[in-house]
Parts: structure tokens; C-alpha cells; sequence
């Protein structure tokens, strides 16, 4: 369930090199904190963000489902696997 409370990581001003590092240490940080969703703030400018969080979602084993938050499109909310 999506709260007030659900964990954020904003990654606005951020170059691509160091995504995958900060989303991944963010996944790995809130499995072990047992949180079944977070969001991951990546703006809705020019996609470049928003396609590189989506390329690292799909491939970590540790995220069950992804999707842009549809209120939001500037972020994706992640279900995790606890």
C-alpha cells in the first residue's frame, strides 16, 4: 500500500552513469528493511531517466512489478519481494 510514509528515492539531477548504483542500493536497503513498496522519483522530462530506471527494474530479481504512478508520471512505483 502506497502511503505518505512509502520510502522515496528522487533521483532529479542525477546523471544516468549513477542510477543503476542508487536504485539498486535502494532496493537492496528496503528489502532488508522488509518495505514491499517504494517509489523512485525520476521526473517526466525527456524519459532518459525514466527509461534507465525501467531497464534496471526489469532486471533486478528483487523487484516482483513496476509502473509509473499514474496520478505522478514524474515516478514509478516498485513492489518488492519481502
Amino acid at each position: 500500500m502506497i502511503t505518505s510514509n512509502t520510502p522515496r528515492l528522487d533521483l532529479h539531477g542525477e546523471i544516468v552513469a549513477m542510477v543503476e548504483s542508487l536504485v539498486d542500493e535502494f532496493i537492496n536497503d528496503n528489502k532488508l528493511l522488509k518495505n514491499e513498496y517504494i517509489i523512485i522519483i525520476h521526473g517526466k522530462s525527456t524519459n532518459i531517466l525514466t527509461e534507465e530506471v525501467h531497464r534496471i527494474l526489469k532486471k533486478n530479481k528483487a523487484v516482483l512489478e513496476y509502473h509509473k504512478n499514474n496520478w505522478n508520471l514524474g515516478e514509478t512505483i516498485v513492489r518488492l519481494k519481502i
